[in-house]
């Protein structure tokens, strides 16, 4: 007795639409006359949209439906498409290269909205705004420091940096205190909620209360 296996049939073009699928446009392929083909090809359209309802979130989905069919036939079936047949050579051509842009950041740990902030304030005129701002860079800017080096890091080592990073521009008023190193570490370090201990906490409480 002889086993059929997917692995000794002959490999699928479009694997998410099944075998079945597969067995039922080679059938069209063999009917001879031309509204039948049409008539069926319709029918497997149906049945392809019914097993892939997600493509209906996609804009002319009918459309991406059709282009399937002729995929799946190997681009060899007679028959009127209500869509330009698709090109074989389309398959093969590689999609456009994304293009990503490079920044140069002097300092790259704190990151490129560190630097986008600090142009900003760098535009500002000199006014309370601006005083605001250069106070919310340089809380950010610990922030980020003490995300990627836990070693701790002065205050005025911060308004250095945001001096280089605007040219010179932006000046941090000395006397301008910023969170505490510790209580940044605090914050950035995740919770983690002990099981079971608050239980046994209440029992305690409840036996001291007898």
């Amino acid at each position: 007795m002889s086993y059929d296996y997917n692995s000794s049939r002959k490999k699928l073009i479009l694997p998410e639409y099944g075998r079945n699928i597969q067995k039922m446009v080679n059938h069209i392929k063999t009917i001879e006359d031309r509204d039948e083909r049409n008539k069926a090809a319709r029918t497997v359209i149906g049945v392809m949209g019914n097993l892939n309802p997600h493509l209906r979130d996609v804009n002319d989905f009918k459309h991406k439906l059709w282009d399937h069919l002729a995929i799946i036939a190997d681009f060899d079936l007679d028959i009127d498409s209500p869509y330009p047949w698709p090109e074989p050579e389309s398959l093969k051509s590689k999609p456009n290269r994304v293009p990503y842009h490079q920044h140069s950041i002097k300092k790259k740990h704190y990151g490129r909205s560190i630097v986008l902030m600090i142009e900003k304030a760098v535009a500002l005129e000199p006014g309370e705004e601006k005083d605001d701002l250069v106070k919310m860079i340089a809380y950010h800017m610990k922030k980020s420091y003490l995300t990627w080096n836990r070693e701790a890091v002065s205050d005025p080592e911060i308004f250095t940096d945001m001096k280089t990073l605007s040219g010179g521009v932006l000046v941090a008023n000395p006397d301008l205190k910023l969170p505490e190193t510790k209580d940044i570490l605090a914050k950035n370090r995740p919770i983690i909620k002990k099981k079971g201990g608050g239980g046994k906490k209440k029992q305690y409480q409840q036996h001291q209360q007898k």
